[in-house]
C-alpha cells in the first residue's frame, strides 16, 4: 500500500483532488478489463473469425 501511495504522489495524479484520482483510476482499469477481456475472447474465439484483408 505504501508502494501504491508513493507511486500516486510523485505522478501526475498527486496534483488532482481525490474525487478526480478516483475517476481516473477507475477509467485506467475499465479500460484494462476491457482490453483483457478482448484479449480472451480473441483467443478463444480467433481460430473461428473470418477475417480477409482487402479494400
Amino acid at each position: 500500500m505504501d508502494v501504491y501511495k508513493e507511486i500516486l504522489q510523485k505522478s501526475a495524479l498527486g496534483l488532482l483532488t481525490p474525487p478526480i484520482k478516483s475517476l481516473v483510476l477507475l477509467l485506467f482499469l475499465v479500460i484494462v478489463s476491457i482490453l483483457f477481456t478482448m484479449l480472451v475472447l480473441l483467443l478463444k474465439y480467433g481460430l473461428y473469425a473470418n477475417i480477409s484483408f482487402g479494400y
